[in-house]
């Protein structure tokens, strides 16, 4: 994957397979939810969206480094994922994902009505700066670089979460809640714990956006963004590795090149999409081949 990644910037459009990036990083984010713990957010774009805000605010009116403005934008994610995560993860199931649902439409009204977020126009002109006073990030393939090693250190952080035993006390949560509280753990720590990780992972994919289109705009806080998210991880494979990798390109070259021909319509073969991959191939793309590979000969 890495290396693939490493050579795309020079055969394909550097700024769309940026957008691509931080989608997957966002759907990696959620899936390590949704698909090693069981809890589906309806509410995901709060994080990306409130990290954009806030990464952009901190780089245009404060003036911050690329890398501070980013952090800070990570830091404000994972503050709100630790109070929505303290609220959510006391119910399970459709209530789990309303309250998400809820809280996340709640702070779409307020950075539709707060005075610094720019209201419907958003927060444009966002510096991309210097990264460590270094790299121009005005040159679009050092940034494509930039937000590929951020990528991968976000990738890197949820495969050796997954593959820790905090990790498989994740799993035996999901799979059965009772025998884990039985064995002596207490799911709602650890449920809290990952929500946090998963917020500023989320925040991480939003604040760098912000960098990457000079732009934070109501958008990346908007319902439809959490329900895009969804798609791209059930799409890629929910519950795998490289499923929401695969699913997060996979929509965003889709509505690239169908937004000119086809323009709303899009959301319909959206639409189409996940209807089909949920009567069809419920494992995924990545699923289903994992499964197709393993089978005996």
């Amino acid at each position: 994957m890495i290396v693939i990644l490493l050579l795309l910037p020079f055969v394909a459009y550097p700024v769309l397979l940026m957008k691509a990036l931080c989608f997957a990083l966002f759907a990696c984010a959620f899936n390590l939810l949704i698909g090693y713990v069981g809890l589906l957010s309806f509410g995901h774009a709060l994080f990306l969206g409130s990290a954009s805000y806030a990464a952009a605010h901190a780089a245009k009116v404060w003036g911050a480094p690329t890398e501070l403005a980013i952090l800070f934008g990570v830091a404000a994610s994972s503050v709100l994922g630790l109070v929505v995560g303290a609220l959510a993860i006391r119910r399970q199931g459709i209530y789990f994902a309303m309250i998400t649902l809820a809280l996340a439409q709640m702070a779409y009204f307020f950075y539709l009505q707060a005075p610094f977020t720019g209201g419907e126009d958003g927060i444009q002109a966002v510096p991309r700066g210097r990264m460590f006073g270094l790299l121009d990030l005005s040159e679009t393939r050092t940034l494509y670089f930039v937000v590929l090693a951020i990528f991968i250190l976000g990738f890197l952080l949820i495969y050796r979460t997954i593959h820790s035993p905090f990790g498989q006390v994740l799993k035996a949560v999901r799979e059965n809640e009772a025998r884990a509280i039985s064995l002596g753990y207490k799911p709602d720590h650890y449920k809290l714990i990952v929500f946090v990780i998963s917020a500023a992972l989320s925040g991480l994919a939003g604040a760098s956006k912000a960098i990457v289109f000079q732009l934070a705009s109501l958008t990346d806080v908007y319902w439809s963004t959490s329900g895009e998210v969804i798609l791209m991880t059930l799409l890629g494979g929910m519950g795998t590795i490289f499923g929401p990798v695969v699913g997060a390109f996979i929509i965003v070259i889709l509505e690239n090149y169908l937004a000119a021909r086809l323009g709303a319509w899009v959301q319909v073969v959206e639409g189409f999409i996940f209807v089909l991959c949920v009567l069809t191939f419920r494992r995924g793309i990545v699923g289903e081949l994992s499964r197709w590979l393993k089978r005996p000969l």
